[in-house]
């Protein structure tokens, strides 16, 4: 095996969008960098770069949501990630339709789930902030999940971000297996 400069490993991975909010100004970012965090209480967790406009709207709101957003809206995620807010109005400028949320968040309305969040913690991860919040709401579309609550991908296709601008497409032309207790013996 040659070795090289790090190679950052990933993606594939969903990439979810973030929306914050403060005194009028509202602004979406993408990023592929979080993650669920604790069932009780419920928290999710985004890694946000403290340049990122979104970041500043965050720290001073104390509040964001966070957007799973169907593989038709592939383009917007990217736009969102590669376009400041400081100088663009995202949803705007791409026709997307929003409301405010319970926390006074944007909440993108082609999102089929959507998490609110409080902040709880900004915590310095390098060049980012692992930005925790405790979820204060949940929205969803149900038609797009089964009944295990599961997606269903009948109705919904989720993109999977590749890296540099590329997404795939999960639909149900996807081979799924399931693995039910296939290591008994072995219990981490």
């Amino acid at each position: 095996m040659e070795k090289q400069p790090l190679k950052m490993h990933s993606y594939p991975g969903m990439a979810v969008v973030i929306g914050s909010g403060f005194e009028g100004e509202i602004n979406f970012m993408s990023a592929g960098w979080h993650s669920f965090l604790s069932m009780d209480p419920p928290m999710y967790g985004a890694a946000v770069g403290r340049e990122r406009y979104t970041y500043q709207l965050i720290k001073q709101s104390g509040a964001f949501t966070i957007h799973f957003l169907p593989f038709e809206e592939a383009a917007f995620i990217q736009y969102a990630g590669s376009i400041s807010g400081v100088d663009t109005n995202k949803a705007s400028s791409f026709g997307q339709q929003w409301k405010r949320g319970e926390n006074g968040s944007p909440v993108l309305e082609s999102a089929y789930l959507t998490y609110e969040c409080e902040v709880d913690q900004m915590i310095p991860t390098g060049d980012h902030d692992w930005v925790t919040g405790t979820i204060t709401a949940c929205s969803y579309i149900p038609e797009f999940f089964n009944e295990k609550g599961l997606p269903d991908f009948q109705n919904l296709h989720i993109p999977l971000y590749l890296g540099r601008s590329e997404y795939i497409k999960l639909d149900e032309k996807i081979k799924k297996q399931s693995f039910i207790d296939p290591l008994s013996y072995k219990k981490s």
